[in-house]
């Protein structure tokens, strides 16, 4: 006989609920983004061993996640760990779905809370699942070309050293998103940078070889931040070629501010 039991009205306590019974690949079906962003959430947080997340979306959902920094290289650590797949299909447009092996679960949004309607009639739940495991076969994989966030903070640890990566590590924990069209990754590494005196040279290959930016945007920034007065160099010279840069704090009351504090103040020049 079929049940249908309504579960949770909070998206992280009801992903968590779902993924810790599962030990198939879960298929995800057209989730919203901040259904998407919980999963991915949950799973880089989780002490359990989560199966694989096949996630199958519509483009724009994935597109607005590759947005945010920081939810998007927790996607690209998990992609690294293959406990996330993500493909896109441009006929996905249904109702939100968690398909485990046992059960099927619709993610209903009402008044901005999420709920879970759950069905684990085994008819019912083996007929969705083979459907949608062969909907995702052949949807389309999606790119990510933000680096795993593991990566970004060993190897800013290991090439420009232990106090810009606390610096840095201590402004990903105190904000929620860090946004493409905003103060991003680019604005923060140069102004963690500047603060411990970082060549721009450094900063820039390191950003480039990790694959946050190029170094011909870590340029153009450095410039934007130094007009707005934010940064400011000094020239260090070399053996053989052009001297090198050193990236300074262009006010210096910025160096008694903590690491996000720093930040938020960046951010209000650059909005001003």
């Amino acid at each position: 006989m079929s049940t249908a039991d309504l579960i949770g009205n909070d998206v992280e306590e009801l992903a968590e609920t779902i993924l810790k019974e599962a030990s198939e690949p879960i298929l995800i079906v057209n989730p919203s983004k901040q259904e998407l962003e919980a999963l991915i959430t949950v799973t880089i947080e989780s002490d359990e061993d989560i199966p694989e997340l096949r996630v199958i979306s519509e483009p724009m959902v994935l597109k607005e996640m590759v947005n945010d920094f920081i939810i998007a290289s927790k996607a690209a650590d998990l992609i690294d760990q293959e406990k996330l797949s993500l493909r896109t299909s441009e006929e996905i447009r249904r109702n939100s779905m968690l398909i485990t092996e046992d059960e099927v679960v619709s993610l209903i949004t009402i008044d901005g809370e999420v709920n879970g309607l759950r069905s684990d009639d085994s008819e019912f739940v083996d007929q969705v699942r083979e459907t949608f495991l062969n909907e995702w076969e052949n949807a389309s994989e999606f790119s990510l070309r933000t680096p795993p966030l593991s990566q970004v903070k060993e190897t800013l640890r290991e090439e420009i050293g232990d106090d810009t990566a606390d610096d840095f590590e201590a402004v990903l924990e105190s904000v929620e998103t860090i946004e493409a069209d905003g103060t991003d990754e680019v604005v923060i590494s140069l102004m963690i940078a500047a603060r411990n005196n970082v060549l721009l040279y450094d900063i820039s290959k390191w950003g480039e070889d990790v694959g946050i930016a190029s170094k011909a945007t870590f340029s153009r920034t450095k410039t934007r931040l130094e007009d707005l007065g934010l940064i400011d160099t000094e020239k260090v010279p070399i053996d053989v070629g052009r001297p090198r840069l050193r990236l300074q704090l262009g006010d210096e009351s910025m160096a008694d501010m903590a690491p996000d504090e720093m930040i938020e103040e960046t951010e209000s020049e650059i909005t001003a």
